[in-house]
């Protein structure tokens, strides 16, 4: 598992089709008001459905977002709901379809009225995280409309804090 959303079989990565998940860096509020790294959560939860798992994926061809990625339809070898769908019903992935028809639709209503994941807080969609849209729409249960300003502050923090545990060093 490389993020909420990617993942590796064999030499082949695979983004899994029809949905959109905080990037590992996205930021959300929970239901009281912190922040949270709900990428990083998005990851884990990919990694805990998958864990020791067989994993099957039909190739649905190249990702137009990277050629060295491919697009699928990943499941758990003997299971009928995709991956995908897994994410979108636990609140953790956004359906993301062209078509009006959306697949994941109605598991997203669920996870949204029952404060699954993300639903549960405030959040941007991951969409509008990666292209830096801090005026795009606030999601999930707990955004207050009177809080907008400090709640957009948290979830596109100007000053990033490297973890302890992070050193880099070079020449800048």
């Amino acid at each position: 598992v490389r993020d909420g959303s990617t993942l590796q079989l064999g030499n082949v990565t695979y983004r899994l089709d029809g949905i959109d998940v905080p990037t590992i860096d996205q930021f959300c509020i929970d239901e009281h008001a912190d922040s949270w790294t709900c990428g990083i959560e998005a990851r884990d939860q990919l990694a805990k459905l998958t864990g020791g798992k067989q994993i099957r994926c039909d190739d649905l061809g190249p990702d137009p977002s990277y050629k060295k990625r491919r697009i699928g339809v990943c499941k758990i070898e003997g299971e009928t709901t995709s991956l995908s769908q897994l994410l979108v019903r636990n609140g953790f992935a956004l359906n993301v379809e062209a078509s009006a028809s959306g697949r994941f639709q109605a598991d997203e209503a669920r996870a949204k009225d029952d404060r699954q994941g993300l639903w549960k807080g405030c959040f941007v969609a991951p969409r509008e995280f990666r292209a830096g849209k801090k005026d795009g729409p606030l999601l999930g249960a707990a955004c207050r409309s009177d809080r907008d300003r400090e709640i957009r502050e948290a979830l596109f923090p100007e000053d990033l804090v490297m973890p302890a545990s992070c050193n880099i060093k070079g020449k800048y």
